[in-house]
C-alpha cells in the first residue's frame, strides 16, 4: 500500500502516532484517530490491483515517423470501483523525446464488474520491434488517502517498418517505365528486347528499325517496336557491414541504401521482374525469396525493419559465394554497399569477378553532401584546409568507381535524398539498352 499526497499532508497536521507501511520503508507518523480510521477505510475500499484482468489490442505494426494506436482493456471483477491511475511502460524509443509521460500514464475509472479501454499512442523513433513493459496501477479509495499499487506483464510488440519516402517517386518513374513499355512511345533495340508491333515511320526513329517486306507490303514505311523482356531475376544484396553504421545526417547510411532497394523493389516488381533480397556482413542477417509481385514490397519492408548496422567487416568473398547461390542464372545483382577505398579495393574488387562473368552488376552507395559543402569552403585557414580534405575524399571516391566501371559495373553515388531515384534511373537505363 502506498500513503497519497493529500493523506500525508493531512498527517502532517496530526497529533496521535499511527503506523504507516510500504515496500522498502516503514515510519511513524503523527496523526490524529479520525484521519488514521478514515486512511484504514479508505484503504479498505480501494479497488484490489492483483485481480484486474488486462488485454491488449490494436495494430502491429507502423511506418518509422507515424503514430500507432494500442487499446489496453481493464477488467474489474471486484464489487469494488476502481479509480486508478495507470503508466502503460514501453521503451524510450516509443516516442519522441519528451512526450512518454503524457502518452504513457492515464486515468481510469471502472465500475464493479464492467471494463474500459485506454488507448496508448506511440510514435517510434527507430526502427525494429517495440514491445510493451509492464502496466503500472495505482488504485486509490474514495477519499484519495491511500492507494494499492501493483504490476501486470502484457505482451504486446508493434513492428516498427522503413519509412520508404522514396515511394514519392514511383509515379514518375513508372511513367518511364510505360514509355519503355511501348504504351507511350516507342522503344529502341536491345539485346534483352522482344519484338512488340509495327507502326508508322516517324522522323528520329532508328532506320535500323525499319521493317522492309513490310513497307513493301504497304505504302508507308514501317517500323517494329520493341519491349524490354520480362520476368528478369533481380537481386538487392545489403551490405549490413561496419560502414553501413556510418551516419549521414540523422541515420546511418543502410536506412538509405534500404529506401533505395525499396523503390527499385517497387519499380521492378511492376515490370514484372522478379525481386529477392539479400542482407549480409559475415553472415545472412535476411534473406527474402521467390515472392510473387504483389507480396515482394511487404515482405522486403518486413524483413529490413529488424535490420542494425553490425560493427565488423564484410566478408567480401563470403557475400559473393551467397549472391551466387541465391542467383544461380543470369541476373541483376544491385549492391548497397559503400564507395571507400579500402573496403572496395581490399575487398570487393578480388571476388568482383565472379559475380560480372555472369550477371550484370550494379553498385548503389551513399554519399556525404557534407563532404561537397566542405569542398566549397573558403571562408578562414580551416576552411581550406577541409575542403582539402573533402576533394581528396572525393577523388578517392571517383578513382574507386571509374576502377568498378573498367569491371563492367554501373556505379551509382549520390546523396540519400537522391540515391533512390537515381538507382530507379539506373536500372531503366538498363533495361532501355537491353541489358537486362
Amino acid at each position: 500500500m502506498a500513503l497519497t499526497g493529500r493523506a500525508a499532508l493531512l498527517a502532517a497536521l496530526g497529533t496521535l502516532p499511527v503506523g504507516i507501511w510500504e515496500p522498502g520503508w516503514t515510519g511513524i507518523l503523527a496523526v490524529n484517530g479520525p484521519l488514521a480510521l478514515a486512511c484504514a477505510c479508505d484503504f479498505a475500499l480501494a479497488a484490489p490491483v492483483r485481480r484486474l484482468g488486462l488485454t491488449r489490442s490494436g495494430d502491429t505494426s507502423v511506418r518509422l515517423g507515424e503514430s500507432v494506436d494500442v487499446t489496453l482493456t481493464v477488467t474489474n471483477p471486484s464489487g469494488r470501483p476502481l479509480r486508478a491511475r495507470v503508466r502503460d511502460a514501453w521503451p524510450p524509443s516509443s516516442w519522441e523525446p519528451g512526450t512518454e509521460k503524457a502518452a504513457s500514464r492515464h486515468g481510469l475509472t471502472v465500475p464493479p464488474g464492467e471494463r474500459r479501454r485506454l488507448t496508448t499512442r506511440l510514435r517510434p523513433t527507430r526502427r525494429g520491434d517495440r514491445q510493451a513493459d509492464r502496466v503500472t496501477i495505482r488504485s486509490y479509495g474514495p477519499l484519495g488517502l491511500f492507494a494499492r499499487q501493483g504490476t501486470h506483464k502484457v505482451p504486446w510488440t508493434v513492428r516498427v517498418l522503413p519509412p520508404f519516402t522514396s515511394r514519392k517517386h514511383l509515379p514518375s518513374k513508372l511513367a518511364r517505365l510505360r514509355e519503355l513499355d511501348g504504351r507511350t512511345s516507342v522503344l529502341t533495340r536491345g539485346e534483352g528486347t522482344e519484338f512488340d508491333s509495327l507502326r508508322d515511320y516517324v522522323p528520329g526513329d532508328d532506320t535500323r528499325s525499319i521493317d522492309w517486306r513490310a513497307t513493301a507490303r504497304q505504302s508507308t514505311v514501317a517500323v517494329r517496336t520493341w519491349r524490354p523482356e520480362r520476368d528478369r531475376h533481380i537481386l538487392l544484396v545489403l551490405d549490413t557491414g561496419r560502414t553501413s553504421a556510418g551516419r549521414v545526417g540523422d541515420a546511418p547510411r543502410l536506412d538509405a541504401a534500404m529506401d533505395a532497394a525499396l523503390l527499385l523493389a517497387a519499380l521492378a516488381s511492376r515490370a514484372g521482374d522478379r525481386v529477392d533480397l539479400l542482407a549480409y556482413d559475415r553472415r545472412v542477417r535476411a534473406l527474402v525469396q521467390g515472392r510473387a509481385a504483389r507480396e515482394v514490397l511487404p515482405s522486403l519492408v518486413n524483413a529490413m525493419a529488424t535490420l542494425e548496422p553490425e560493427l565488423v567487416e564484410t566478408d567480401a568473398r563470403g557475400l559473393a559465394a551467397t549472391a551466387l547461390r541465391s542467383a544461380p542464372r543470369s541476373s541483376l545483382i544491385v549492391l548497397l554497399t559503400t564507395l571507400d577505398t579500402a573496403p572496395v579495393e581490399e575487398g570487393l574488387l578480388p571476388v568482383l569477378s565472379q559475380l560480372t562473368q555472369r550477371h550484370t552488376v550494379l553498385l548503389a552507395s551513399v554519399a556525404d553532401p557534407h563532404i561537397a559543402g566542405m569542398a566549397t569552403a573558403r571562408g578562414d585557414t580551416d576552411a581550406v584546409y577541409e575542403a582539402a580534405a573533402a576533394a581528396q575524399a572525393q577523388a578517392e571516391r571517383t578513382r574507386t568507381a571509374e576502377q568498378l566501371r573498367r569491371r563492367g559495373v554501373t556505379v551509382v553515388d549520390a546523396t540519400p535524398s537522391e540515391l533512390a531515384p537515381a538507382l530507379a534511373d539506373a536500372y531503366l537505363t538498363l533495361k532501355a539498352a537491353g541489358r537486362l
